[in-house]
């Protein structure tokens, strides 16, 4: 199974450099441009659980998994709310609104959370 997480954490590192959110004008922004820290964090949560993978630390690996989808949720919260707030020098609310639902996700998060559920599944197997 150590196959198996591995090849998940390979794609939750890979996911980090693919599109996660698309800004009109700007383009497609990776978790590099969105926040340097975050992309760092989720590269260091990689880093520990393949630790944990080859020092055999299930319990660590599938908390590790747990706290990289709750990790990415976070992410995809933070990006809604700093979006709505980027956009709140508009005087109507409904501008504002407009303005942030130009802003979406992209592909980028199916890999990202793939890699996970594979970590996941893989260290719950014996």
């Amino acid at each position: 199974m150590k196959d198996l997480q591995l090849l998940g954490i390979a794609i939750v590192l890979l996911g980090s450099f693919l599109p996660l959110v698309h800004v009109p004008v700007i383009g497609n922004w990776n978790y590099w441009k969105l926040n340097n820290y975050l992309a760092v964090f989720c590269w260091m949560l990689c880093l520990v659980a393949v630790y944990g993978i080859f020092g055999d630390h299930s319990a660590l690996v599938k908390s590790l998994g747990f706290v990289l989808i709750f990790f990415f949720l976070f992410t995809m919260a933070a990006v809604k709310y700093q979006t709505s707030s980027y956009f709140s020098f508009l005087p109507s609310k409904s501008w504002t609104k407009a303005m942030a639902g130009t802003v979406k996700f992209q592909w980028g998060w199916i890999v990202e959370f793939a890699g996970t559920i594979i970590l996941l599944i893989a260290s719950f197997k014996k």
